[in-house]
């Protein structure tokens, strides 16, 4: 089966693909990929369009099954990292999976937007207050990111628990030059308010 075949785009007259289209394809070998590849490519020519030439990339999806050696075996696509990772089944026994997770890129974002709510400073807000004022951001990555892979949010958004941790010795003078008295009153909280904020039950499930 051609190419062509096996992947269609719906053209219409004048229609033009928006520039922040992305597109996966999954191939059986190196040479069908790199022969899909070529034909895109031409495809897109003929469409006086291109394929981004840092964005598009063959990779290899190594898991427990497919170990072969090749240099690219990752992949990001629309805010997630697609790798070989570890999973487990239901059994209990741990296998490689390749599959997505929260990526570097998303990551770093949401870390950056957490430091700028200087939630370690707000001494004058109540623990409820700011549960509420973050819900609708971490609930948002919640939702988004950790439908995959939520031991990865997990530990994108533990910065978090530390901000809320220096929260804590803050505003109660008995935590204060204590942290390891201040990390036990954090997850002793978390324990009877697993609902309070939206990422800690991500990170519930994720150890379960």
């Amino acid at each position: 089966m051609s190419c062509e075949a096996q992947v269609r785009f719906c053209e219409h007259l004048q229609g033009r693909f928006l520039r922040v289209t992305r597109l996966i394809c999954h191939r059986d070998s190196q040479a069908q990929a790199t022969e899909l590849w070529q034909a895109l490519a031409q495809r897109m020519q003929e469409c006086k369009l291109e394929l981004h030439p840092q964005k598009t990339q063959i990779a290899y999806c190594r898991d427990g099954q497919r170990r072969g050696e090749y240099p690219q075996r990752q992949f990001d696509f629309l805010g997630y990292t697609f790798k070989p990772r570890r999973a487990m089944t239901r059994g209990g026994k741990l296998f490689v999976n390749f599959a997505p997770g929260v990526s570097d890129a998303a990551g770093k974002a949401m870390r950056q937007t957490m430091r700028r709510w200087q939630v370690h400073r707000r001494s004058d807000l109540d623990l409820q207050t700011i549960a509420k004022w973050m819900e609708p951001r971490l609930k948002g990555w919640v939702q988004y990111y950790g439908r995959y892979n939520k031991s990865a949010l997990g530990s994108a958004l533990r910065g978090l628990d530390q901000a809320l941790m220096r929260w804590a010795q803050r505003k109660y003078k008995k935590l204060r030059r204590h942290a390891q008295r201040a990390w036990a009153w954090l997850n002793g909280l978390k324990a009877q308010r697993p609902d309070l904020f939206a990422h800690w039950l991500c990170q519930r499930t994720a150890e379960q």
